[in-house]
């Protein structure tokens, strides 16, 4: 038999081993592929773009509306509250700028009836009057007879009679105690959170000053407020 000679078998092979064809579908297959993953990262990152921009501008609104919320509760809040007793009306100028905490939670309270029927249960003559809530009237009147037994003392301007206030109490605490002075008291604002004066009625104030009361300051008649009235213009 003939021998195949080294170069016709090196020819022959070469022939045989020649480049494969790759075809026209796997082409088109792998660009499609391509294109998927490029539109994948694209909505991806449109989507977090998105997400990160709508956090700013809720950030932004909400430091908006802290910085102004304060301003808009004064100018939410009534001026005036006017007191209808038994024995006349008391109008009250509200401090909503100086004190809008307390104005706003007595305001919540009137609005809920809280003050209907309510008695001023202690009154000391030349000093003040007061209503709220009688169960926790110890530190209260242990303050009051102190103030009293002390005499007077220099007197501040701003420590005026017929000034509204309450006890310095927890803020949380769900009751409320009303005060109206009678008479100037030298450490009126250690004693008292102010958030009102009376403008009109202080003959009502000083009429309900003279019920008959008994050793503890205790009016033996109280007087009732009946209801009370918010107006934001007199």
């Amino acid at each position: 038999m003939a021998r195949i000679k080294p170069q016709a078998l090196l020819q022959q092979s070469k022939r045989k081993k020649g480049p494969a064809r790759i075809s026209l579908t796997s082409i088109i297959t792998c660009n499609l592929v391509v294109i998927l993953i490029v539109l994948s990262l694209y909505a991806t990152y449109k989507h977090w773009y998105r997400r990160s921009s709508y956090q700013q501008v809720v950030g932004l609104h909400n430091f908006e509306h802290s910085e102004t919320f304060g301003e808009s509760k004064k100018h939410d809040l009534p001026s005036y509250a006017i007191l209808n007793t038994a024995k006349g009306s008391i109008t009250m100028e509200l401090y909503k700028d100086a004190s809008p905490d307390i104005v706003d939670k007595f305001v919540e309270l009137c609005r809920n009836g809280y003050f209907k029927g309510m008695p001023f249960h202690h009154v000391i003559k030349n000093y003040v009057i007061q209503g709220g809530e009688s169960q926790r009237l110890g530190a209260v009147e242990d303050w009051i007879l102190k103030g009293k037994s002390h005499g007077r003392l220099a007197i501040s301007p701003k420590h005026e009679a017929f000034m509204i206030g309450t006890t310095r109490a927890n803020p949380d605490d769900k009751g409320f105690e009303l005060f109206i002075t009678t008479a100037p008291i030298p450490d009126l604002n250690d004693k008292l959170a102010l958030f009102g004066r009376v403008i009109k009625g202080e003959d009502v104030v000083q009429e309900i000053e003279e019920v008959d009361t008994d050793e503890h300051y205790r009016a033996k008649s109280p007087v009732w407020i009946i209801d009370v009235t918010l107006k934001q213009e007199l």
